[in-house]
């Protein structure tokens, strides 16, 4: 689905992450791990272009969406995020009710009917596996949701718009392990329909959802102290863990260094 070759990502004149080359394949889940400010979240941004809202900051390489540029001239971001959904780290519901938190995407894209937007609300509320516990109050707002319940809000929200890949920033990071379960196992069940890409701190996390993990690392330049991330090791995730190549790898996985 994706094809991103010698991608650097500058913010002004810092060197953010440097020469990340990867392909992310349909239909599967594709963990990015990593210790902290090693780029992870920021590779995950350049999919869909959600960078472009950070001053500054700059993408060089080429990032292909299905054959496509998506940094090419006359690509609209817009057009690209409605295509590739995000959910972040802290749930963020609209301070509205769920119906209309989950009618709201397919709203702006025109869709005005009643009865396909409840057809909507009602589909997409199943696919993030809520409906049964939210179809009661559903003009209740979503704010008043427990984290586990507001994270898949936000993934039904963002379903609704019938994405082609769903990015997930450390979805989980806020979220009991109950509610973190019901989040893995949702992944399992819509990835069939969805690809997924998921930032996670939680390496049990990724070799349970993942087909295939990116493990990044940082380079610290000892003269200037600035810190670069960088792509150490991509392949399927059990041989990451179990067979890492590089010694930084094998480090991390084995819980050597943080």
């Amino acid at each position: 689905v994706f094809d991103s070759k010698n991608v650097s990502i500058y913010y002004s004149s810092f060197r953010a992450v440097t020469d990340v080359s990867l392909s992310i394949y349909e239909n599967e889940i594709t963990a990015f791990i990593g210790p902290s400010g090693c780029g992870k979240t920021t590779v995950l941004r350049t999919l869909n272009r959600m960078n472009d809202l950070i001053p500054g900051a700059r993408v060089e390489g080429d990032v292909h969406y299905r054959g496509a540029s998506l940094y090419a001239t006359g690509v609209s971001p817009i057009s690209v995020r409605r295509r590739i959904g995000m959910v972040f780290q802290k749930p963020n519901p609209f301070p509205k009710s769920i119906y209309d938190n989950v009618a709201y995407g397919p709203r702006i894209n025109g869709i005005r009917n009643k009865g396909k937007l409840d057809e909507i609300v009602e589909k997409s509320l199943r696919g993030a596996a809520l409906w049964e516990e939210v179809k009661d109050r559903l003009n209740k707002s979503g704010l008043g949701l427990s984290g586990g319940q507001a994270q898949r809000l936000c993934i039904a929200r963002t379903l609704a718009v019938e994405p082609d890949v769903v990015l997930m920033d450390e979805p989980c990071s806020a979220l009991d392990p109950i509610a973190t379960g019901a989040i893995e196992d949702l992944m399992h069940e819509i990835k069939s329909r969805y690809t997924i890409v998921i930032v996670t701190h939680n390496m049990q996390q990724a070799t349970r959802v993942s087909d295939r993990t990116a493990f990044y690392s940082v380079l610290r330049d000892e003269k200037s102290d600035t810190r670069t991330g960088v792509l150490v090791e991509y392949g399927r995730t059990e041989q990451i863990f179990n067979d890492p190549h590089d010694d930084r790898t094998k480090a991390y996985v084995t819980g050597r260094m943080g």
